[in-house]
């Protein structure tokens, strides 16, 4: 058997190769992040909201939020988020005299990924509205429109030409990021490359493999960004 045939078996989608594995995986990861980069939109929305228009209690709980996601790393961040958010959530169910749960996997590197997400997006959402001169909502209140009204047609299409390049890069993040769930025990790309590399001792190749995979990614994603980009860019004029 030839080197390379090696290689193509062990990459194989059906046993013995693992790479149904790897593609699994893969799937797991675009499924988190997609979820979490949802989550820390809603976030980013609401606290960027509450940034602009909120009063001091809430501007002093926002800011610590931003400021203490910003400057702790992810990792950390993941690990007491999830040990300790399961643990409080626990707690306070026995307190109320109810069973402990144990809290799926999936849903908790989401909410995890999520929070950490938001605080990022708060505050590239927030430039991005403060970017928005500030006559066109004043008209869109003088004609009587109403603040969702006023936010899908104003807000909306002005605040995303500013903000898509941040939220292009904060997607580019959380695809990153979401292999830090691998430190809870969840299978996503990074966890599934490891269980093939130490099954197989072939680290090289799956460790290769696997930034193929993010590699194709990132680069659905560009195309992706690039045509909401020109999507929302028609009419103005292009810079050099």
């Amino acid at each position: 058997m030839s080197s390379t045939q090696s290689m193509l078996e062990l990459l194989s989608p059906y046993p013995p190769g693992w790479g149904g594995v790897l593609l699994s995986g893969a799937l797991s990861t675009v499924m988190i992040s997609l979820g979490a980069y949802l989550v820390g939109v809603l976030i980013g929305l609401l606290g960027a909201t509450g940034k602009l228009k909120g009063n001091r209690p809430v501007l002093f709980v926002l800011d610590v939020y931003t400021t203490a996601v910003r400057a702790i790393p992810e990792l950390i961040l993941i690990i007491g988020l999830y040990y300790a958010g399961t643990d409080g959530l626990n707690r306070i169910l026995l307190s109320l005299g109810l069973p402990a749960i144990e809290i799926n996997g999936f849903v908790a590197a989401i909410a995890v990924l999520g929070i950490v997400q938001g605080a990022y997006m708060t505050e590239v959402l927030r430039g991005a509205i403060l970017a928005i001169p500030v006559g066109q909502i004043e008209a869109a209140s003088a004609f009587g429109m109403r603040p969702f009204l006023r936010f899908r047609r104003i807000v909306l299409p002005a605040l995303m030409p500013n903000a898509l390049p941040g939220l292009a890069n904060l997607w580019m993040s959380v695809t990153k990021d979401s292999a830090l769930i691998a430190v809870v025990g969840y299978q996503e790309l990074a966890l599934a490359t490891r269980l093939a590399a130490g099954n197989t001792k072939h680290y090289f190749l799956f460790f290769l493999a696997a930034a193929a995979l993010y590699l194709v990614i990132t680069l659905l994603s560009n195309v992706v960004f690039g045509l909401l980009e020109s999507r929302f860019r028609r009419g103005q004029p292009k810079t050099a």
